[in-house]
């Protein structure tokens, strides 16, 4: 009886797995709801030296830490995505003898531009607003980590700098639909940025 079983185990293993019926499966992505529509929340909290509207499908959490200290600037944001897994970060810094604006924008520029080693293209788009806001835009193509940025100043005492990320490898084909969905998001906020 042993044999037997034994025979018909091999005999299905054997004739079970032909070279001929195989078919390599294509890498699958997450399929992603995005909101039907752009709808925006005010930030506008007291104490901070800017206020900006922001997607109402987002959270804005306050960064807290940095590397278990305490933020080198307490008005530095995340606007976070859960449901996009992606996050803009926000940077702010009031210029000064030490940040200069020459400094600020020459950093942000370096940030912008470290993405060249994945990027394919990186395009920047003058800001200037009648708001008092003026700055650049960068459009990085490719699979780098970061596809929109932006740096905004009134050009005597702030400065912000803004990324957005994904909690993923990047790969700008499966993120295509979501950051042309954020870009217009990123946009509005700098269309609506004021200073206190």
């Amino acid at each position: 009886m042993r044999y037997i079983l034994l025979l018909i185990t091999l005999t299905v293993f054997i004739t079970s797995c032909g070279p001929e019926n195989y078919s390599p499966k294509p890498r699958g992505y997450y399929l992603l709801d995005l909101p039907k529509e752009h709808n925006y929340k005010v930030f506008n909290v007291p104490g901070f030296p800017y206020s900006f509207e922001y997607p109402a499908y987002s959270n804005i959490i306050r960064d807290s830490s940095f590397f278990n200290d305490k933020p080198e600037n307490p008005y530095w944001i995340y606007i976070d995505f859960p449901n996009l897994n992606a996050r803009i970060y926000m940077s702010y810094k009031e210029m000064s003898e030490k940040y200069t604006l020459l400094k600020l924008m020459n950093d942000s520029h370096d940030l912008s531009w470290f993405n060249t080693k994945k990027a394919d293209y990186i395009s920047e788009d003058l800001i200037d607003l009648p708001n008092r806001v003026s700055g650049i835009f960068y459009t990085v193509t490719g699979n780098a980590a970061s596809t929109y940025q932006f740096m905004l100043t009134d050009s005597t005492k702030h400065f912000v700098r803004a990324g957005l990320y994904f909690n993923v490898s990047p790969n700008a084909d499966s993120l295509k639909p979501v950051n042309e969905f954020l870009r217009k998001d990123m946009l509005h906020i700098i269309e609506t940025m004021r200073w206190k």
